[in-house]
């Protein structure tokens, strides 16, 4: 990806911008198109798409200064790691201290670390 900023606030807010910015912003960030290759696409100079994307990328920032979505979404996403990190350490100190429980508490650690389904009912593994 050529800048994993511009793709978070694309995700973010790229509803908010014109269908031709959006489409372009699409093809440069996810396809990973050339600005050439864009232009040949769309039938419009190279200049146009380049200057398309750095409006677009001004509007990206201007509603990122506003709305602080993204900064809030990686903050919230740190804390879930966290959490989650929290979580996984007490599943562990409750099997060491019950090892009875082990393959249930392995299956829920899978669940917690690598999303696996979990379950219960079927006694662990």
């Amino acid at each position: 990806m050529k800048d994993l900023t511009y793709l978070q606030l694309w995700d973010a807010y790229g509803a908010l911008l014109t269908d031709t910015q959006r489409e372009i912003c699409e093809k440069y960030y996810l396809y990973d198109l050339s600005l050439s290759e864009i232009a040949e696409e769309k039938g419009i100079s190279k200049q146009a798409v380049s200057d398309a994307l750095k409006t677009s990328r001004e509007l990206l920032d201007f509603y990122e200064g506003k709305l602080h979505f993204n900064a809030q979404n990686k903050a919230y996403s740190l804390e879930v790691s966290f959490m989650m990190t929290d979580v996984t350490r007490a599943l562990e100190a409750f099997k060491a201290a019950h090892p009875e429980y082990a393959g249930e508490m392995d299956s829920i650690i899978r669940k917690v670390t690598v999303g696996e389904e979990v379950d219960l009912d079927a006694g662990g593994e």
